[in-house]
């Protein structure tokens, strides 16, 4: 059990690949330019804590706690997130590299991923609803069984997914880019 509570505490660029992440609750806190790179924070719990420009590689995320928690200008590849405590998870991404990231099953609702790049990233089974993706990069994302009712896609680019097996009632597109929900279809299409 988590028994070590830090609050409103700055960390400035820490190397938590040398000197690990006490386990315990984090509240309030910031992470400025730190490098979590395949880190190990295990049933860590986050609260309302900002990650601000670090390098949160193959950061293994098992059994921890993020309650709305920020991502700014991070680096976030290949993270399972779908390894995370579900119960009040809630996640904000502005500008940052998620390639080859899993959100598998996860409810995200009303997530906000703005300028990042989602390249490769496993949504499958994932409740989106009414999630943001603005100037998002989700070339070879996966939608599949996704619930994306409600999700704004208007200002996202190279996605493609079927929607004959996602929900995306009420979601909002922009041409061209809805180009991608005929991509089974291997049809031309001229503007």
């Amino acid at each position: 059990m988590n028994t070590q509570l830090t609050e409103k505490k700055v960390f400035e660029k820490i190397s938590f690949r040398e000197n690990l992440l006490a386990k315990g609750t984090y509240e309030d806190c910031t992470f400025n330019n730190c490098n979590f790179n395949s880190a190990d924070l295990s049933s860590i719990t986050f609260r309302t804590c900002t990650f601000n420009n670090c390098d949160c590689t193959l950061v293994t995320l098992k059994d921890v706690s993020m309650q709305d928690v920020k991502f700014l200008n991070c680096k976030l590849l290949g993270l399972q997130f779908n390894q995370c405590k579900e119960f009040l998870l809630r996640l904000d991404f502005e500008n940052c590299m998620l390639k080859l990231s899993v959100f598998y099953r996860l409810k995200l609702k009303k997530t906000r991923f703005k300028n990042c790049n989602l390249e490769e990233v496993d949504f499958s089974e994932a409740n989106l609803t009414g999630a943001a993706f603005e100037n998002c990069d989700l070339l070879q994302a996966t939608f599949m069984h996704t619930n994306l009712e409600k999700a704004d896609f208007r200002s996202a680019f190279n996605y493609t997914f079927d929607p004959e097996i996602n929900r995306i009632r009420n979601a909002r597109f922009s041409i061209p880019g809805v180009t991608g929900l005929l991509a089974k279809y291997d049809i031309e299409i001229e503007w």
